[in-house]
């Protein structure tokens, strides 16, 4: 599936009570930029502080998938990721003013139903996915939870849940295409077993909770003290259990709407890893703890494949441009000029060259007697790299010069050293307008990822004399 990202076109409020404090939330989704993934804001503190929806931040999964980021905190993100990812929205600002979002009905359906008001929104840049291409799993010896993803041509998911309880007995739910999750999956509630329940009333941990959102699975007999903690609890004069084995004023919208809610659970929890996901999912009695490890597992994976997947040029071929006319394009000159060769260009992109020497005049202080070509000159080449994308766009490059207007999310991975060969590539992020050119660049040498950033410029017309 190659495409572009998605956000969505209009922001678009919620409120509702959280399910575990009882307080009234309310959640706006907002539209987002390219590149910008999912990212949760804490409108209600100082600084409104922000918690990316990645499976770094996982602090604990009782009660559903907790983030916390420098000591801020979301709890049960994953019924609201779930619907984001079923949508196919790569980027989203999810502001709230509670620890918690809006536990509505237990389900994703009133998230889904938000998202599809304010309306998806095709953006410029190319979507971010992983293929799987062979079988990644991981497995709990202890409950012999199983998580096993393999390839296959769209992201499709079953799961398979077995509580070990004759009300609950063994369900499977298979989802062939997102597009289906809106009918087969998004209405699905959470539930809960009745001694869960019991502990979570005595510990004062589920004041949001009321019969309409959570079905309540019976697995043992109901004390008459239960039965009226559960009333106070759940506002209700009389409480009884169905012929099912749930508790009474809800009826199941699926004979196995456990294993659909499970299958929403993987969905959200995998949302974590930060990138679509082209690829089968088999999970066996799943939960938060063994979707979130896998979660990642998965993500450690991809990063390391993304440093390793460094792109071939045949470097005996000649160059596109050698470095006479980079100097006809570039203001740069020695001992400045960062670029030794451009080996690719086109509309989007630009793959530039340059042999890191011993005679570099930058290694007789940095340092001497163990020369490390300096980080920033590393920024800079591939800018100088990328100065060429940008003065491509014009039909006179050499009376504009590059300017620099902002670095971000710059990471050196690994040191470079004289006798190595730098590859940069730079790759627009958004279309260049008025001058602008917004990019992701990275640089490689020895079959690795050394540097990376994304990186913005502006072309101006050089000061007439």
């Amino acid at each position: 599936m190659s495409g572009k990202q998605k956000t969505i076109k209009n922001e678009v409020t919620l409120s509702g009570v959280g399910l575990h404090t009882g307080n009234d939330v309310t959640m706006t989704f907002k539209p987002a930029p390219v590149n910008y993934g999912y990212v949760f804001v804490r409108i209600d503190l100082e600084g409104k502080p922000v918690i990316e929806a990645s499976a770094e931040y996982v602090i604990n999964t009782q009660r559903g998938t907790n983030l916390e980021k420098r000591g801020v905190s979301v709890n049960t993100s994953e019924h609201v990721l779930a619907a984001i990812v079923a949508l196919g929205i790569d980027n989203i600002c999810i502001e709230i003013n509670a620890a918690e979002p809006p536990i509505m009905d237990g389900s994703s359906k009133f998230f889904v139903e938000a998202l599809e008001k304010a309306g998806i929104l095709e953006q410029e840049a190319e979507l971010q996915e992983y293929i799987v291409k062979e079988i990644i799993s991981y497995r709990d010896e202890k409950t012999g939870s199983e998580i096993i993803l393999m390839p296959a041509d769209d992201f499709q998911i079953t799961t398979m849940v077995d509580f070990g309880t004759k009300i609950l007995g063994t369900q499977n739910a298979t989802l062939n295409t997102l597009s289906d999750f809106k009918n087969e999956i998004a209405n699905a509630r959470t539930f809960s077993f009745l001694h869960e329940l019991e502990m979570l009333l005595d510990n004062n941990l589920i004041k949001g909770g009321d019969l309409n959102n959570a079905i309540v699975y019976v697995d043992k007999e109901i004390s008459k003290e239960t039965m009226d903690k559960l009333k106070k609890a759940f506002h209700k004069d009389s409480l009884t259990v169905k012929a099912n084995g749930i508790l009474d004023n809800l009826t199941l919208r699926w004979a196995n709407e456990a294993a659909r809610h499970k299958l929403l659970d993987v969905i959200g929890d995998l949302a974590l890893v930060g990138t679509r996901i082209r690829g089968k999912v088999i999970a066996n009695k799943p939960g938060h703890l063994v979707n979130t490890i896998f979660a990642k597992k998965l993500q450690k994976i991809i990063k390391l494949e993304k440093r390793n997947n460094v792109p071939t040029y045949d470097l005996n071929q000649p160059p596109l441009m050698d470095i006479h006319k980079i100097m006809s394009i570039l203001p740069h000159r020695p001992p400045f000029l960062m670029i030794d060769r451009i080996l690719e260009l086109s509309e989007n992109h630009v793959v530039g060259m340059k042999n890191v020497t011993m005679n570099e005049p930058f290694f007789t202080g940095h340092f001497p007697d163990a020369p490390v070509m300096p980080g920033v000159l590393q920024v800079e080449a591939m800018a100088q790299c990328g100065g060429i994308l940008v003065l491509s766009s014009v039909p006179d490059p050499e009376n504009y010069l590059t300017y620099f207007m902002k670095m971000d999310k710059v990471k050196f991975k690994q040191k470079v050293l004289p006798g190595d060969t730098l590859i940069f590539r730079a790759e627009l992020i958004t279309p260049i307008r008025r001058g602008i050119c917004h990019m992701q660049a990275c640089g490689y040498a020895n079959g690795k990822l050394v540097v990376e950033a994304e990186l913005m410029a502006q072309i101006a017309k050089k000061p007439k004399e």
